[in-house]
């Protein structure tokens, strides 16, 4: 969440701070600014409410001109949007933006105006402007001013700050919230996530946990929590430029649903053959982890927790191993009692949130057999902080409400449990034939799927003037219901829940009327004739149910029963199949509802604090 974008150079960097505000708009999009040093060494500062839009109009009638800048967009933790809120704040000749939260704010603000500072905003990050104006007084350098400033912040964060009497060096500094040095030719930039600077490079340090950074045009040198100079390494970057196009596609969102079948194939290329799942395409030294594994830790927040508890139904239903799934955020602060031979899995597309990231740290300290992360972005602070990463290939997401991030970790994780259960003699020779061969018919059986998508455009039209919304699965379609009501929500803004059709009867009824759309997952499996008595129970009780099966499952059309008969499919992996057609009807109904669909209102995609 927010975006920050950096330069140093001897061009005029405006138009390449702005581009790379473009590329981070999913990041947050309250409110967005730009302050760029002139030749005067004069501090210039241009901010607007609302999306980089915005604020690159306003730039067109007051160009800033000059080679060191820096630009924010804005999801908004303190204070409301609006332009004094907006990043970047100013104190004397430094400007500062920042990601994250300073938890010790209010406690700084007061010292702060105990010294005759006045606060313009009600940000936590003004704090900072104020705090390196201070210590500025008493340093060399704006380094030295940052090094004094950072300890006495309490928080996550990640600064960028530009001096006007010093436009020769950009300081950075990075405590929970990522960014990354982008290297040049006789300039350098920096970025909170490396789609920023596509267009200027592709060459990139990673700064670590604590690292503080001073950046100039030929020269950088960065310095660890401990105030020791080291080096870090710098890695090319495989991402194509024009991933933040949306093709032929209306959203990024679209875009991101047809992509799932490449995705797929993505994700699986080198890591089974015809017949099994190749082990070590996770890590060297994995085999002997995953053989003494006996319980299984997933932690994750949001999509990644719904694609955790599909996880967990196949590790005890293929693999025969115990497993706990656990929001990460509630994870850090119980005192759970770790099992032997326990292994941690955390999920996260961006690799960068900061529950998940605490949770793995917390772990370590705990003891656990090993970590594993299984994630999307392969530079973030999981996967270098992680035992082991086994990466989901998904390719750039953009859209805020995940779809072929979700789809691919079930993938990754399918892999994953196939292997252990080979292991541990769980799953024989002949099952992981099966699920190889519906692995690879999955992204065929996707492409089946997405052909419903007119008869879906359709169907939403029945949810124009809905406010509320009720999901119902069993078994491991369950999660699959919850990661269908969590997408609705977030860019239809309908109230969407999800329960375990066994509990409708335990309060769930008492809302059913003909104004709460009851969505129900009911493919053909073990499960399918008490299903169909919990939607009898609907029926009765005059709901209106949307049906999701197959013809196998011989459901009956009725005034009050719509029924949408999917492709076929392999039970395996129809949990993942069945992920598709409830992203579309999110989508659809996003659209009519005439809703932001790639940037809903209150959200952002990386959530890099608590």
């Amino acid at each position: 969440m927010c975006g920050i974008v950096g330069a140093v150079a001897q061009r005029d960097v405006a138009e390449i701070l702005i581009n790379g505000l473009h590329r981070l708009e999913y990041r947050g999009y309250d409110s967005a600014g730009i302050a760029v040093v002139n030749n005067k060494k004069q501090l210039q500062r241009v901010r607007s409410l609302g999306k980089v839009q915005e604020l690159e109009n306003t730039l067109e009638k007051q160009p800033l001109l000059g080679g060191t800048g820096i630009a924010h967009t804005r999801w908004a933790t303190h204070g409301e949007p609006s332009e004094n809120n907006a990043h970047p704040h100013i104190s004397g000749n430094f400007a500062v933006v920042h990601n994250g939260i300073i938890e010790n704010y209010e406690i700084l603000r007061h010292r702060l105006q105990e010294k005759g500072y006045i606060f313009s905003s009600q940000t936590d990050t003004e704090v900072i402007a104020h705090l390196i104006e201070w210590e500025m007084r008493s340093s060399e350098t704006l380094l030295d001013a940052v090094k004094k400033v950072v300890p006495q912040l309490i928080g996550a964060y990640g600064m960028a700050v530009i001096d006007s009497n010093d436009p020769e060096h950009l300081i950075a500094a990075r405590s929970g919230s990522p960014l990354v040095i982008g290297l040049g030719i006789g300039e350098n930039f920096l970025a909170s996530d490396q789609l920023a600077l596509l267009s200027v490079t592709h060459r990139f340090i990673f700064l670590e946990e604590g690292d503080v950074a001073d950046i100039s045009r030929r020269q950088i040198n960065i310095y660890n929590r401990n105030g020791e100079k080291v080096e870090r390494l710098a890695h090319n970057a495989n991402i194509e430029a024009d991933v933040a196009d949306k093709g032929q596609h209306r959203h990024f969102m679209q875009k991101e649903i047809f992509e799932q079948p490449t995705a797929l194939i993505n994700t699986m290329e080198g890591r089974l053959n015809h017949d099994s799942i190749i082990v070590e395409s996770i890590g060297n030294g994995i085999n002997e982890i995953l053989k003494n594994v006996e319980n299984i830790q997933i932690v994750a927040c949001g999509t990644s927790y719904n694609a955790g508890m599909v996880a967990r139904y196949w590790f005890e239903n293929l693999a025969g191993i115990s497993c706990n799934v656990e929001i990460a955020s509630e994870f850090r602060y119980r005192q759970s009692v770790l099992r032997p031979n326990s292994l941690l899995i955390t999920l996260s597309q961006s690799g960068e949130t900061a529950d998940t990231l605490a949770a793995l740290r917390l772990a370590k300290e705990k003891g656990y057999m090993s970590t594993l992360a299984i994630c999307n972005v392969a530079g973030s602070s999981l996967v270098r902080e992680s035992d082991f990463a086994f990466m989901t290939r998904a390719g750039v997401e953009i859209g805020v409400a995940s779809t072929k991030a979700f789809t691919t970790q079930l993938v990754t994780m399918l892999m994953l449990v196939t292997a252990m259960g080979k292991l541990n003699g769980h799953i024989s020779v002949e099952k992981e034939k099966l699920i190889i061969k519906a692995l690879q018919a999955l992204p065929k059986d996707i492409e089946n799927a997405l052909g419903i998508d007119e008869q879906i455009k359709i169907l939403s039209e029945d949810f124009a003037e809905k406010h509320h919304s009720l999901f119902l699965g069993r078994g491991e379609y369950y999660p699959i219901a919850m990661e269908a009501a969590l997408k609705l929500k977030e860019i239809s803004y309908i109230h969407a829940e999800t329960y375990a059709a066994g509990e409708l009867k335990h309060g769930p009824l008492a809302l059913i009327d003909a104004d709460m759309p009851v969505i129900v997952i009911a493919p053909t499996n073990d499960l399918l004739e008490k299903l169909k008595s919990n939607i009898e129970e609907v029926a009765a009780r005059g709901g209106q149910l949307y049906v999701f099966t197959d013809r196998d499952a011989n459901f009956k059309e009725s005034e009050n029963i719509k029924v949408i008969t999917m492709p076929e499919v392999n039970n395996i992996t129809a949990p993942i199949f069945y992920t598709i057609p409830m992203q579309l009807l999110s989508y659809h109904v996003a659209l009519i509802k005439g809703t932001d669909v790639d940037q809903p209102r209150n959200l952002a995609k990386s959530v890099t604090v608590e």
